[in-house]
């Protein structure tokens, strides 16, 4: 199936490394371009550069999702080297984990909010003003948006504000043509979920454990994950909006 993603313009936050890197690889495989953002010049464009030897067009900027002028530099990134804007990915790192809720300092929340709640508020929200009917606005949250993680207290805080937060702007933006989505991988094999393992003190028997509850007895793959956001960004994916799917081998029990 043709996704329609030849030479549409994506701007994938949080895209140096697992996720985030994960989506932009599988855009510019099925033909879009991609501005992918990182913490420091040069994470960003040594994920630019991997994803151009691999074929794709891709421009890596430097942006912390929390600070003010970030939206406006990454729209702008992706006309100056596009000439178009066709939508967003929304994906930051973990917030901090293994933290119990008691401990949790105002400095934490404060900090978590700034990145995960407040800079993601703002992406959108640019997204919004310049995007046209046909473009995407979509974000990364987790299974915490339906049911709190042990150990992950600011996530299950701050990802189910969101995920309100997503839907509402889903909304307001239908007449406009825009769509506007969640994903929410649950257990995908990355750096920062083998970190999440390695808190129990033996991350080999945390992942048997977890994925004896998972219907599909194993983690997802960046790869899988990849694909799925290349879906839903696409044009292919142009009646769905206002949904969080999760990306989760069937772990959540509801519908």
């Amino acid at each position: 199936m043709d996704l329609g993603l030849k030479d549409r313009v994506y701007v994938i936050t949080g895209a140096t490394r697992g996720l985030g890197f994960a989506a932009a690889r599988q855009l510019v495989a099925e033909g879009a371009r991609v501005v992918v953002s990182g913490r420091t010049e040069e994470s960003a464009t040594a994920a630019a550069e991997l994803l151009a030897k691999e074929g794709g067009q891709a421009v890596g900027v430097a942006a912390d999702n929390a600070s003010p002028d970030t939206p406006a530099r990454l729209v702008e990134a992706a006309r100056t080297a596009f000439g178009r804007f066709d939508g967003v990915l929304i994906s930051v790192g973990g917030p901090p984990a293994g933290v119990p809720a008691q401990d949790i300092t105002d400095e934490q929340w404060e900090s978590a909010f700034e990145s995960v709640f407040l800079g993601a508020v703002r992406l959108a929200r640019t997204a919004a003003a310049e995007l046209e009917s046909g473009g995407t606005i979509g974000f990364v949250l987790s299974g915490s948006v339906h049911e709190p993680i042990p150990g992950l207290t600011i996530s299950n805080g701050l990802r189910p504000g969101l995920a309100g937060f997503a839907k509402t702007l889903a909304n307001e933006l239908g007449p406009r043509g825009i769509r506007v989505l969640g994903l929410l991988p649950g257990r995908i094999g990355t750096e920062r979920m083998q970190y999440l393992d390695s808190l129990s003190g033996d991350g080999e028997a945390a992942r048997e454990r977890n994925e004896s509850v998972i219907p599909l007895r194993r983690y997802g793959t960046p790869e899988e994950f990849g694909r799925t956001a290349a879906f839903v960004l696409s044009p292919a994916a142009s009646y769905l909006t206002g949904v969080m799917l999760p990306v989760d081998g069937g772990a959540r029990h509801g519908f």
